[in-house]
């Protein structure tokens, strides 16, 4: 499954689950994507594949990093 513009994708913090981070997909290149997000405003990231589906971390790789995955969106 692939990112798609219009779209609000979220996801939820390993350290902290009640806390919850969403983005929607605002535009959208074959190796980029880019997310207006409530508290972070306007981030442009690299997509990567995994298991099938789009995969992208919206805030930075790091451990326990939230990770924004295109078969999870907000209907």
């Amino acid at each position: 499954m692939k990112f798609e513009v219009g779209k609000t994708y979220t996801t939820r913090f390993a350290s902290d689950y009640d806390s919850v981070l969403s983005g929607k997909c605002v535009k959208r290149t074959a190796k980029f994507v880019t997310f207006e997000m409530d508290a972070f405003g306007t981030k442009r990231v690299g997509v990567r594949e995994w298991d099938g589906d789009e995969v992208c971390s919206p805030l930075g790789r790091y451990s326990m990093a939230p990770i924004f995955r295109a078969a999870r969106f907000e209907a």
